[in-house]
């Protein structure tokens, strides 16, 4: 069955084709890594998952690289402003060296695999970090300085776009829609608004090129990562929609007039999370966290499940009541899940409505509204509607193999957390909190018991 995806450069969908039978490059961009990750930020990432296994369930072999930015990031689209990662040193009061950086980088990656881990996201064969690649990055902008692509001005070496007729042709990017006072702040050196730093000069820190001291530009880093271990051109690029205009827009530019082949063939980014209608990373919601779900004892998978009930291209807007309504969705499908037999088949008419929903762009929707479909089908044996659940999951990534059916069962952590924030309540004595909990866990299929040696939670 073929798969059809929307490629952000042809603003079509599109029938994949690898450029190598069987086996499918993908190229990530990945974190920041100078904060924790908001669940904007984590969409694009399950997103690129639900992508990942879509594949695989089709039978392809995946290499999937997601870089890790801990140098070069500045906080405009314009090359403007402090480095994030310099940023970071300051707020956490670190002194102003390399090492301090690579230091509250590690610290920030590793969250960042918590958090996928907790997600049920397959790690990428390979985490490259730009600070590992700062030679090849010196490499690359020679290139394009051997062909007359770039000029020097007192920030850096910059990319002259006027060299590259074709620029913006990703997304049809208006170069008006990035002047000055839009996307690109006002710098009277640069030739062109929209032309960017490939090198970006800095005595105070950074390391030693033909230019002087710096650090490479962000763009440059994911042309140079991407190709490095992938080669040019590669299968699949993704993002969020935020990178089209200017990020995504630049790598194409530079990879292409250094290499004179496009970098890669399809082009995929997926929508925000909104709070209140705004994009998360700006407004108060940014601050969102999978600990503040936590805290509000919603599960990572539970988000990911309520992430799953919209395309990955349309705009969900956050509330917690929203994402709790989603988990109580999730625990029905657990508990129902974990009461069917184990000793089924997959039915083959579902399956092929499965994969036409998931090859048709990853409309994800439609699958899991499918999930429901089975349950109701009282033509379908018990056990062949869980093995049928099951196997779509290697999609959906929600886990439900591991719910048993038995007395000694593994509750759902989203179950544990409830009791766990009842125990709480009880020490503090908030008895009508305490009791709302134990009502809650009860209606979603469990029974708390209070024992001489700790709560005993277990399906009614």
């Amino acid at each position: 069955m073929e798969i059809r995806l929307h490629n952000t450069l042809s603003q079509k969908l599109e029938t994949f084709k690898p450029i190598k039978r069987g086996l499918v490059s993908m190229y990530n961009c990945g974190p920041t890594v100078y904060d924790y990750a908001h669940i904007g930020n984590l969409r694009t990432f399950i997103f690129a998952d639900i992508l990942r296994k879509t594949l695989e369930y089709n039978s392809y072999t995946v290499h999937q690289v997601m870089n890790i930015t801990d140098v070069g990031h500045l906080t405009t689209d314009g090359d403007d402003g402090d480095d994030k990662m310099t940023r970071a040193l300051k707020r956490e009061n670190k002194p102003f060296t390399l090492e301090a950086m690579r230091e509250i980088a590690t610290f920030y990656f590793e969250k960042f695999v918590d958090d996928l881990k907790s997600l049920n996201i397959s790690s990428p064969q390979e985490f490259p970090r730009a600070s590992d690649n700062i030679q090849e990055d010196i490499i690359f902008i020679q290139e394009l300085e051997k062909k007359g692509l770039t000029y020097k001005i007192s920030g850096g070496i910059y990319f002259d776009i006027s060299k590259f007729p074709s620029y913006g042709k990703l997304g049809n990017i208006s170069l008006d829609s990035l002047k000055d006072g839009a996307r690109l702040t006002i710098n009277p050196e640069k030739k062109n608004p929209a032309d960017f730093v490939l090198w970006k000069l800095d005595s105070k820190i950074g390391w030693k090129s033909p230019w002087g001291v710096g650090f490479p530009g962000w763009h440059i880093e994911c042309s140079v990562m991407s190709r490095k271990y992938l080669g040019q051109p590669f299968d699949i690029h993704t993002g969020g929609i935020d990178l089209i205009p200017v990020h995504h827009n630049n790598e194409i530019a530079q990879s292409e007039s250094a290499y004179n082949e496009p970098l890669a063939h399809y082009w995929m980014h997926g929508a925000f999370v909104t709070v209140n209608d705004a994009k998360m990373a700006k407004s108060v919601g940014g601050s969102i966290t999978l600990k503040t779900l936590e805290d509000e004892t919603i599960s990572a998978i539970a988000y990911r499940y309520w992430l799953l009930t919209a395309h990955y291209r349309s705009p969900i807007n956050f509330s917690l009541e929203a994402v709790r309504g989603a988990q109580n969705a999730l625990i029905r499908l657990m508990v129902t899940v974990s009461s069917l037999p184990t000793d089924g088949k997959v039915i083959l008419a579902y399956k092929d409505r499965f994969m036409a929903y998931i090859n048709d762009d990853l409309d994800t929707p439609k699958a899991i509204a499918l999930i429901w479909d089975i349950l109701k089908d009282n033509n379908q044996s018990d056990a062949d509607r869980r093995a049928t659940i099951i196997d779509f999951d290697k999609v959906f990534g929600l886990k439900l193999d591991t719910i048993k059916k038995s007395e000694d069962e593994e509750i759902p952590d989203e179950i544990t957390a409830l009791a766990e924030a009842r125990e709480e309540a009880r020490k503090e004595k908030d008895w009508v909190k305490a009791d709302a909990l134990r009502i809650e866990i009860e209606a979603r299929g469990f029974v708390v018991s209070d024992t001489p040696n700790g709560i005993k939670i277990t399906n009614k």
